[in-house]
């Protein structure tokens, strides 16, 4: 029996072969004619490019073999394709900038300057501002000075009050407090002459050094140098007095704690820098002594508060329109205070060469130390900025203040001055510096001392006198 023919056999019959596998080479080219199931004669209704696409796909598909191939024509495609493509132009992605990063206060002054141009509102400010100066009743001083007499001092305390003015004044408010918390003698503070304002003045050259001490001598002992029996001991030479190196915004428990014992061992010490060395939260006793010293004790020597008088007397008649009334703006927008705020504003190239120059001057190294990343956005974003002449203006004309309002501008220097005061002149013609209240022989003597000496120093005098 064969074995393809499970039946019996007739004797006469001839096994039949197995039928051929549906790949069989048989199968594969009989029928040509035929249409295939991939043949492109199939939907006659197709276009050249979709019967060609067809054929391709036909031929790959019934040729598997191709496919060993694929990975070599992928593999020489993408060699074709870099040897030809250049990789130097890099895809250019565009970030929008988050809310509030970027400087567009001149796009908003030029949209509301048809408005305020035609504002012809009666209601001023000016005029009401000082109607109602405290929802609480009238202002009252919270000072009281003491009437009891000191113990004996623990040493003596000296200090180096570095950066401006105002750093300066806080950094003798702060020696005040600390002197009377610790029972320390204060010897008059030494102003750091800086390589920004470039400033010899003493203390002396500003304030009145015998009202200070009079006025504290109840509270706080205050001379003018250290006991020579004393410094024999360091060679006369304050270099060898043993230094503090205080982090910024201490609080008062930490000099009690590390500074008092040292002060009752060696009897003098020195803190160097001493700007922003003390925490504002600290107990009343401390307050007491710092706004003694700021609003009692630091009164301007002689010759400032008289040109400081003249100044407001002029400004008094200049404001005539207004009753007298003025508005004193201290502008912080000088060279040093915008780089050193390293925000970014609308000066283009040039203000950034300006900003990066200046930097270097005033703190060389400090902004390029390694590792160091300046944000400009984020820095705006948080509010760190400061406020433009233009901002300035939108301001105070928001507040209510109108065109006719009397300015007297308290400030340094102003960066680019042409460019950016030009918008605050726009808001407030009215307004004066003390060049143009003063002649030259009348601020000649301040010439000096800071040239923002005299703006700080008739500020505070300005602000009070206005109030009352």
């Amino acid at each position: 029996m064969h074995p393809y023919n499970r039946l019996p056999s007739s004797g006469h019959s001839t096994p039949s072969p197995p039928p051929s596998p549906l790949r069989s080479p048989r199968l594969r080219h009989a029928g040509k004619s035929k249409a295939g199931r991939f043949s492109p004669s199939r939907g006659s209704g197709r276009t050249a490019a979709q019967q060609l696409s067809w054929m391709f796909l036909s031929v790959l598909l019934r040729r598997q073999g191709v496919f060993l191939f694929a990975p070599l024509i992928y593999i020489s495609g993408m060699l074709l394709y870099m040897g030809t493509a250049s990789f130097d132009v890099v895809p250019v992605i565009k970030h929008r900038p988050a809310p509030g990063s970027v400087y567009r206060s001149p796009q908003l002054f030029a949209k509301l300057r048809l408005d305020m141009d035609s504002d012809n509102s009666s209601a001023d400010a000016i005029s009401t501002i000082w109607k109602y100066p405290y929802r609480g009743g009238e202002w009252k001083p919270c000072v009281n000075r003491s009437s009891e007499g000191l113990p004996e001092s623990n040493g003596y305390i000296y200090v180096e009050a570095n950066g401006g003015l105002n750093q300066q004044r806080t950094s003798v408010c702060n020696a005040v407090a600390v002197a009377g918390y610790l029972n320390a003698t204060l010897v008059f503070p030494n102003f750091h002459y800086h390589s920004i304002w470039k400033d010899p003045s003493k203390f002396q050259d500003i304030y009145d050094e015998e009202f200070f001490v009079n006025t504290l001598k109840n509270d706080v002992r205050v001379v003018d140098k250290i006991p020579e029996y004393l410094m024999e001991r360091f060679g006369s030479n304050m270099t060898n007095v043993h230094n503090f190196r205080i982090k910024a915004w201490s609080s008062i428990q930490y000099y009690r704690d590390v500074v008092l014992p040292k002060l009752l061992e060696e009897k003098v010490i020195r803190i160097s820098p001493f700007a922003n060395r003390l925490s504002f939260d600290a107990p009343s006793v401390v307050q007491h002594l710092r706004c003694l010293a700021n609003y009692e004790a630091l009164r301007f020597s002689s010759p400032i508060l008289t040109i400081g008088e003249s100044l407001v007397e002029r400004m008094r008649k200049h404001s005539a329109i207004n009753g007298g009334k003025y508005v004193s703006v201290h502008l912080r927008f000088e060279e040093d205070m915008v780089a050193f705020s390293c925000c970014v504003f609308d000066g283009g190239k040039q203000e950034r060469e300006d900003m990066i120059a200046a930097r270097e001057r005033g703190w060389k190294g400090k902004f390029t130390k390694p590792g160091r990343v300046i944000r400009p956005g984020a820095i705006r974003i948080n509010g760190k900025c400061p406020l433009t002449p233009l901002e300035v203006g939108l301001m105070l004309r928001g507040m209510g203040f109108t065109k006719n309002t009397s300015i007297f501008l308290a400030s340094g220097k102003i960066y680019n001055a042409e460019k950016t005061m030009a918008p605050l002149l726009q808001m407030f013609p009215n307004l004066h510096t003390k060049e143009t209240l003063a002649s030259e022989e009348e601020l000649a003597p301040f010439k000096v001392i800071t040239f923002v000496l005299l703006c700080y120093s008739t500020t505070p005098l300005i602000y009070t006198m206005i109030l009352t």
